[in-house]
């Protein structure tokens, strides 16, 4: 590992680490050094990724995490300094999506988006930026966007809306918490192919989705590796308020 993207001695929690992007954003901090606080809805699926961080030499606990729900925020955080130390860096990673005409999208639906994916990542990153200025060693708070929050496609309205709206959020607490030192950065990916998502990249709309695509692939989970470790260690130390896309060039294309 290169020492200017070295992670050992920091501490990072990471947001819907129970699968997809989430779960290899853990690993590959874990693999730069970081001692991780793994967090998500389905604890079962974060013993395992417990499991396997600590047999290849790293250190990870497993968080029962809502974060849609304040108190249990501040429970997660709590729990995660007592066992692992200050916190400094957050993915905020957590987030759902409901494809579904907007039509027909019922209010339940859209309140569940908005309370994930936009109130979830504030409620992270202002009680993680507490945590950081009460304890005052600054850090990263990395919040991860989307290609969709630049660009928007049908049947995802509320995706799209939430994930621009981290984008501007990321902007207006980048220029707030400078001060703490603490950065804040947004990563934006394209379409990434997961165990989550596979089987749809793969189909017939994948191939349709390929052809708008300038690189015509989908990205790999690997890919976002070196954004991450970059917004994540002191590389980025002069960085604040960025956002990193990584989409095969799709948000370049007409």
């Amino acid at each position: 590992m290169n020492s200017l993207f070295n992670l050992e001695g920091q501490v990072a929690l990471v947001t819907g680490a129970s699968s997809g992007l989430g779960r290899h954003f853990a690993q590959t901090l874990a693999t730069a050094g970081a001692k991780v606080a793994i967090a998500a809805r389905r604890t079962e699926s974060l013993s395992d990724l417990a499991r396997k961080i600590s047999a290849e030499d790293g250190r990870a606990i497993p968080i029962r995490l809502d974060v849609t729900d304040p108190n249990s925020i501040s429970a997660c955080i709590d729990t995660a300094e007592t066992e692992l130390g200050p916190i400094t860096i957050l993915v905020n990673n957590a987030g759902i999506a409901i494809s579904k005409p907007a039509l027909e999208l019922e209010r339940e639906e859209w309140d569940r988006v908005i309370d994930t994916n936009l109130n979830g990542v504030w409620h992270m990153a202002q009680q993680v930026a507490q945590h950081m200025v009460r304890l005052g060693h600054g850090g990263s708070i990395i919040n991860v966007a989307s290609v969709l929050g630049e660009r928007a496609t049908g049947q995802l309205a509320g995706y799209c809306a939430t994930k621009a709206a981290v984008v501007n959020l990321t902007r207006a607490l980048s220029i707030e918490l400078a001060r703490y030192n603490i950065r804040v950065n947004a990563l934006a990916p394209g379409y990434i192919e997961t165990d989550i998502n596979r089987d749809f990249l793969t189909g017939p709309m994948g191939e349709k989705l390929k052809k708008k695509i300038p690189q015509r692939g989908f990205g790999q989970e690997r890919d976002l590796d070196g954004a991450l470790l970059l917004m994540a260690s002191d590389a980025s130390r002069y960085m604040t308020g960025s956002v990193i896309t990584i989409d095969g060039g799709q948000s370049a294309a007409v």
